[in-house]
Formats: structure tokens, C-alpha cells, sequence
């Protein structure tokens, strides 16, 4: 049986319900970010923020993903048991950051498939909120997971060995993130590809089998931030 780990492996709790709310903007103003860094300045305004039904829109479907990819149910989210041990800046975190979940944006939607009636999967998730928010969340997530070479999770008593390796991530949006985990439980690993892109006041994270995330991310970015 391979490793039972959420195809997003990245989760966020109270760090970004706690950040201040987004100013107040109209939709089509322009966002200001550092010329140095590409994050989003302190004084930026952001476009209007895309709701959940707008996002849902923009998930990549059956059709374009092609042949062979299935639609596949969300588990119920059951994270509160979860010891995370070997990363405190993860544990900080909660155990939500290291085994999955949605992250805490209230304008969010996600699909998932598999592939080929097989074990690899693809998720896409996309998020909306001020600019400064998104980046600040997924920054200090990415920070924590690839900060710990090695960590061990332990949900509902089961121990599952965590690697993360940080990767090169592709030039794209105005901010990116992107890391490789292996989950290994009972001599069987599961290997994960994440990446992450921020794009205005819109947040793509695509997440499952290397392959497929290279594949589809492009394809999935330019319908998210597609406006016609």
C-alpha cells in the first residue's frame, strides 16, 4: 500500500487568519511591488479579490487536462491528532502545514484527479486575497517545510518519514515556490512536487507526481489569470 498523504502537502492554520484584511481597492487598480524582490509593498492596492465561484471557473477541468485523468473526491480534512517532530518551525505551524489541507483564504477553490487508473495524482488549489497576505502566508510555509531537511509526521499514531528538498521555481507570475517532498511509511515513499505561484491578487498551487506538475502548470496558470 503506498503512503496515505493529501496530494497537497502544504496546510496553513492561525498565521494568516491573524494578518490584517486586505485595503479596500477597485478592480483593475494596479498593484505595486519591491523592484528589488517582486514581493508586494506595504502601500499596494490590490485589484478586487476574486471570489470562490470566479475561482472554481478557472480550475483546470477534464477537458483540459485530456485523456486518463479521473476527478477525485476531497477526504475530510482530520488534522487535529497530528505530532509533528524533528521541525519546530513547522510545529509552530500546526499539524495541518505538514499533512495537508485547505489553505485559510476565505476566496479559494480546488479540484483534484488521478491518472491513468493509477496511484498519481494532481491537485490544483487557487486562492484570492490581497497580495501582500498571499505572499506573506505561502512564504513562511515554503520557509518552514524546506528549512527541515528530515522531519517525522505522526498522524492518528502512524509515523511517516518527511524529506524536502527546495527546488529551482519556473519565472513565472510575480513570486514563486517550489519544493519536493518524499513520504516513506513502512518501506513505501510517496514522492510529491509543489510549486507555487503568485500572480497579483490570485495564489496557484499545483501539487502531485513531478511529471504531471510540470506537465499541467503552465496550462493551469494561464487559465487562472486569464480575464476574457
Amino acid at each position: 500500500m503506498r503512503v496515505r498523504v493529501a496530494t497537497t502537502a502544504l496546510g496553513i492554520t492561525a498565521v494568516l487568519l491573524a494578518m490584517p484584511a486586505c485595503s479596500t481597492a477597485t478592480t483593475g487598480s494596479k498593484q505595486q511591488t519591491s523592484s528589488r524582490t517582486g514581493k508586494p509593498t506595504e502601500a499596494a492596492q490590490d485589484p478586487a479579490v476574486l471570489s470562490s465561484a470566479v475561482l472554481g471557473a478557472r480550475l483546470l477541468d477534464q477537458s483540459d487536462l485530456g485523456s486518463g485523468y479521473l476527478p477525485k473526491p476531497e477526504r475530510p480534512a482530520q488534522h487535529d491528532d497530528v505530532t509533528i517532530i524533528g521541525c519546530p518551525a513547522l510545529s509552530e505551524l500546526g499539524g495541518d502545514a505538514a499533512t495537508g489541507g485547505t489553505l485559510a483564504f476565505p476566496n479559494k477553490a480546488k479540484a483534484r484527479f488521478t491518472y491513468g487508473g493509477s496511484s498519481l495524482e494532481i491537485s490544483e488549489e487557487l486562492y484570492s486575497d490581497c497580495a501582500k497576505k498571499l505572499s506573506d502566508g505561502i512564504t513562511r510555509i515554503f520557509d518552514a517545510m524546506t528549512g527541515c531537511p528530515t522531519y517525522q509526521v505522526v498522524p492518528d499514531g502512524t509515523p511517516i518519514d518527511v524529506t524536502s528538498q527546495k527546488l529551482p521555481a519556473p519565472q513565472l507570475g510575480d513570486e514563486q515556490w517550489s519544493q519536493l517532498l518524499t513520504f516513506t511509511s513502512g518501506g513505501r515513499s510517496t514522492v510529491v512536487k509543489q510549486t507555487a505561484i503568485r500572480d497579483g491578487n490570485l495564489l496557484l498551487v499545483v501539487s502531485g507526481s513531478p511529471a504531471l506538475v510540470d506537465r499541467h502548470l503552465d496550462k493551469a496558470l494561464a487559465k487562472a489569470t486569464a480575464t476574457g
